[in-house]
């Protein structure tokens, strides 16, 4: 299970105050007005503070891992390794945009957004009891600058200066003012200890636990097979506000399976507690266990309140076999959602249709008269139909007759160059149209058959291939793929990342996350008005008018979205009264309940 907590995916945007004539210390900070929480604030409203600690958390991970290092472009780090360092500042889960003081005491921003600074907590202390300084800070940035993965080098561009301002503070200073949201950036920075890697190769896998300052460190290690996690004794940080009724359990431990399907019957065979559900189907049809039809198993639907972000099947546009716009959208013609959901998925999804699905950030109808003013600069670059028409997917009537679409797909795909010859699609040199789909799980199977079967009907073969996680992180990080299935997930406050999704310059960037290979100039500029929006309605605008050039851009087949998670739990935990609107994290939220988890345990003993 990858960690659900929002804030360790998503980059969260800061709008200082304008009314102020210099830098302000606080020790939290927000997009619009003032934060929620004041600064003598105990703890967050979705906590439970009286959260007893003890017992343990098994989950359960898919494939295999070969790395304790996840801020590198080699290797497959372990499930929630992460969990193991901690950053500057920490996001509330019932916020948009707020971020408190977690390493650092108080955070200053300069008026015009042109530097941070920070002031530690002079209590911070790593795993080994040694303080956190300042020095640890520069170390990290300079080394997840030169030496991380590349996604770093692209957040820390415009970071000009970094220095010791003090005993405990230290200060960014950014190469030119008005980026709103790389403040925060600095604030989500992880940090760890410089003295421990004297010696030792950054860039380089590792099996051996990176020396951390968060409230667990690692146990034990089966290499590709499990890890376990135990919390710090007397950790620095337990009674910080941001803490308080978090972190409870004493071990948290993963073992990794071969595939969803054998971890499923794992869940049934109380080999760990909690799973996060995917599969529609599954959900519809395989949760058939005596656990789960006499309570011990327990299966809930969490709402949320946040974006869905783009799924879907995605082009590699730098095979030549994409880099027509019109191809690609005659792929997308031979998709049968409808067809699928009813058939798949249970009639449980909704077709996806904006880059910022279930937000209004998600662009619709016609453009506005603010977003006309950021794309009329690139009319005659961009597609006409961005000004006069509204995008939408094609749809079928489910029964899974789509010769309307099919046709309409033959009709570009000869525009484009390529015709039928004996049962097969071909270009003008012969070469037929043939391409494969990858994935690290068999799980979208069922969704590609079909597919597939449509694309036969115009001469197209396509096969899908399943290669084990590491091959397959590798193949990404090469842009070695013809076609994949990926998510690009979105925060309630675009920023900065949107430079790794889309922006030229990361095009060929190996490891970047612009997997599809956009290279648009239209599609630069529109990322850059998202990262210095100066306002919430300036960011609405911009990642409107970014949504609908890369919908016409028919980069992606979108896939569905749900808005909310499908949850099954052995019912051992305690879980707090009030749901986070914008997070789910039963890892450091939930406890374990000694009276529910002995009459569980007593059931499973009767059951073998």
């Amino acid at each position: 299970m990858k960690r659900l907590q929002v804030f360790g995916l998503l980059i969260f945007t800061v709008m200082w105050t304008l009314g102020h004539s210099a830098a302000l210390a606080a020790n939290g900070l927000a997009l619009h007005g003032e934060p929620k929480y004041p600064a003598t604030f105990a703890h967050f409203d979705y906590v439970n503070p009286d959260a007893p600690k003890g017992g343990e958390l098994r989950l359960a991970a898919i494939g295999s891992f070969d790395s304790l290092n996840p801020f590198i472009l080699k290797g497959v780090p372990a499930a929630d390794v992460s969990m193991l360092y901690e950053t500057l500042m920490e996001a509330s889960l019932d916020e948009p945009f707020s971020q408190y003081g977690r390493l650092a005491q108080d955070v200053e921003v300069a008026k015009d957004r042109s530097s941070v600074a920070y002031q530690l907590q002079p209590e911070a202390r790593f795993s080994d009891g040694t303080p956190v300084t300042p020095d640890d800070v520069l170390f990290s940035f300079k080394t997840l600058r030169d030496s991380g993965h590349p996604f770093y080098r692209s957040y820390y561009k415009d970071v000009a200066k970094a220095e010791k301002t003090g005993p405990h503070g230290v200060k960014f200073t950014f190469k030119e003012p008005g980026n709103t949201e790389l403040p925060l950036i600095m604030g989500q920075m992880p940090i760890f200890a410089a003295h421990d890697w004297k010696g030792k190769d950054f860039a380089a896998t590792t099996l051996t636990p990176i020396l951390g300052s968060g409230p667990y460190k690692v146990k034990s290690v089966d290499p590709g097979r499990s890890i376990v996690f135990e919390r710090v004794v007397h950790w620095w940080g337990e009674n910080l506000p941001i803490n308080k009724g978090r972190y409870n359990f004493d071990t948290i431990r993963y073992d990794y399976y071969r595939d969803a399907t054998v971890a499923l019957e794992a869940l049934f065979a109380g080999k760990y507690d909690f799973r996060l559900e995917n599969s529609a189907k599954n959900w519809a049809t395989a949760y058939t266990s005596p656990a789960v039809k006499n309570g011990l198993i327990a299966r809930k639907e969490v709402p949320n309140e946040l974006p869905a972000g783009m799924q879907g099947f995605i082009f590699n546009t730098r095979r030549d076999l994409f880099k027509d716009k019109r191809v690609r959208q005659a792929l997308g013609l031979a998709f049968d959602f409808e067809w699928g959901n009813k058939n798949v998925a249970f009639s449980a999804y909704k077709r996806t249709n904006s880059y910022f699905a279930n937000s209004e950030l998600a662009a619709s109808g016609l453009p506005s008269a603010d977003e006309l003013k950021l794309l009329e600069p690139y009319r005659g670059k961009i597609p006409d139909e961005v000004f006069t028409q509204t995008f939408e997917e094609p749809k079928t009537d489910g029964t899974g007759n789509i010769r309307d679409n099919l046709r309409q797909a033959t009709e570009l795909l000869s525009q484009a160059g390529w015709t039928i010859k004996n049962g097969t699609l071909v270009n003008a040199q012969g070469q037929p149209f043939t391409f494969e789909i990858i994935d690290s799980s068999p799980l979208f199977e069922r969704w590609i058959q079909p597919y597939a079967r449509n694309l036969e009907r115009l001469g197209i073969k396509v096969t899908f291939r399943v290669v084990d996680s590491s091959q397959y992180q590798n193949r990404l990080n090469d842009f070695d793929f013809d076609m994949t299935i990926h998510v690009f997930p979105q925060s309630i406050s675009p920023g900065n990342e949107q430079r790794d999704f889309w922006d030229s310059s990361k095009a060929d960037q190996k490891g970047s996350r612009n997997l599809i290979g956009v290279h648009d100039p239209a599609v630069d500029a529109l990322v850059e008005k998202i990262i210095h929006a100066q306002s919430r309605e300036d960011l609405v605008t911009a990642c409107r008018a970014l949504d609908r050039v890369l919908l016409w851009g028919y980069y992606v087949i979108p896939h569905w979205n749900y808005g909310g998670y499908r949850i099954a739990y052995w019912d051992t935990f305690g879980q707090p009264n009030v749901m986070a609107k914008y997070g789910f994290d039963p890892e450091s939220l939930w406890w374990a309940d000694p009276t529910k988890e002995k009459k569980i345990r007593a059931a499973q003993e009767r059951n073998r």
